[in-house]
């Protein structure tokens, strides 16, 4: 596409910026939940089974919903380019 219209190359673009932007939902909630485990410590509370649990579901969720998200943003990118592509009434 880019090398047949260079004029849509930046236009095209877009399902791959949003797909990043997935990337960095996952970074964030990976640095919260590592920001709030705590070294060992002999004093202190240990890492307990429900804050395990509540990491784990804080990452499936975001996981799964990236995860989905993505596969949308993929089919609807895919779709759109092909339209742009194939017609100029589109834009």
């Amino acid at each position: 596409m880019g090398v047949m219209r260079l004029d849509l190359a930046m236009r095209n673009i877009i399902p791959v910026v949003m797909a990043g932007v997935l990337g960095i939902y996952g970074l964030i909630v990976a640095v919260i939940i590592q920001g709030s485990i705590d070294p060992p410590n002999g004093n202190a509370p240990k890492y307990g089974s429900y804050t395990g649990f509540a990491h784990l579901a804080a990452g499936l969720c975001c996981g799964l919903s990236g995860l989905t998200a993505g596969m949308a943003i993929g089919a609807v990118g895919d779709a759109g380019v092909r339209a742009v592509g194939s017609t100029r009434s589109c834009l």
